[in-house]
């Protein structure tokens, strides 16, 4: 987490910004707000479980607290939104540079998560190509460096094609599994023995969800800042923001500006 907090903060220098929010737990979605608000994390703090969404919050914490009674656990989903990304991070070449790769496996690294998806994710495969794929617009008037003065007009692909990013919002869907230790233990077996035995009880926490959200950013943190400096170089901030602002300059004179 203190690495992760780093890592936000040298790409907040750069104008790349990293928010999560709940989008479900416990069998309830919460509805994703359109437009996205500005600042993601400013809103989802006001909630005790990190949703946008009120209504499903209070569903949310009537499950929670039915579940608590019965001594049960809940996991849910929760998403990561990179924003200020510009295109061209990552590598549609080498197979352990692709950034969807390497995001995919820094969540997958938080503990008794078990699932990621990118944009629409596992839904991708239940669609059309027409239905699944982004198309591209230029952006006028010109003014969009950061993506190469294009635009897509959709984000089904969450800001990562070919395992590099297009200057969309990298949008993030990560799975975590309900706490495995229940209040009413589950058996097991005695290992010395082997004889049939009650799990033992060493938590009463009903969901980490929220705070999964917030682990999340810090790893998608980390691997930005990593795919940002192999991108750019550099062995000062000053330096770095200058290699920036020149492929900036490079990106906003390839099209239309």
């Amino acid at each position: 987490m203190a690495a992760g907090a780093v890592c936000r903060r040298f790409l907040r220098e750069l104008g790349i910004r990293i928010a999560s929010h709940v989008i479900h737990l416990g069998g309830i979605d919460a509805r994703r707000p359109d437009p996205m608000p500005d600042d993601i994390n400013a809103v989802a703090d006001q909630s005790p479980l990190r949703t946008l969404d009120p209504e499903a919050d209070k569903r949310m914490i009537e499950r929670i607290d039915a579940i608590k009674r019965e001594g049960n656990t809940l996991g849910g989903i929760c998403e990561v939104v990179c924003d200020g990304v510009p295109v061209g991070l990552g590598s549609h070449v080498s197979w352990d540079r692709k950034l969807d790769g390497r995001l995919g496996a820094a969540m997958m690294s938080i503990p008794a998560v078990k699932g990621v998806a990118i944009g629409m994710g596992f839904d991708a495969a239940r669609h059309t190509g027409a239905e699944v794929h982004d198309e591209i617009e230029l952006a006028l008037p010109p003014g969009l460096p950061r993506t190469g003065n294009v635009r897509r007009k959709t984000n089904r692909a969450g800001g990562l094609e070919g395992g590099i990013t297009t200057g969309e919002p990298i949008v993030i869907h990560v799975a975590m599994k309900p706490i495995s230790t229940l209040m009413r233990p589950l058996a097991t077996i005695d290992v010395p023995s082997g004889a049939a035995a009650a799990a033992v009880a060493e938590r009463s926490d009903v969901t980490a969800v929220p705070a999964m959200g917030v682990i999340a950013e810090a790893m998608a943190a980390f691997v930005l800042a990593q795919a940002v400096l192999e991108k750019f170089g550099g062995d000062s901030l000053a330096e770095v923001r200058r290699n920036y602002g020149a492929y900036l300059e490079c990106l906003a004179a390839w099209i239309g500006a």
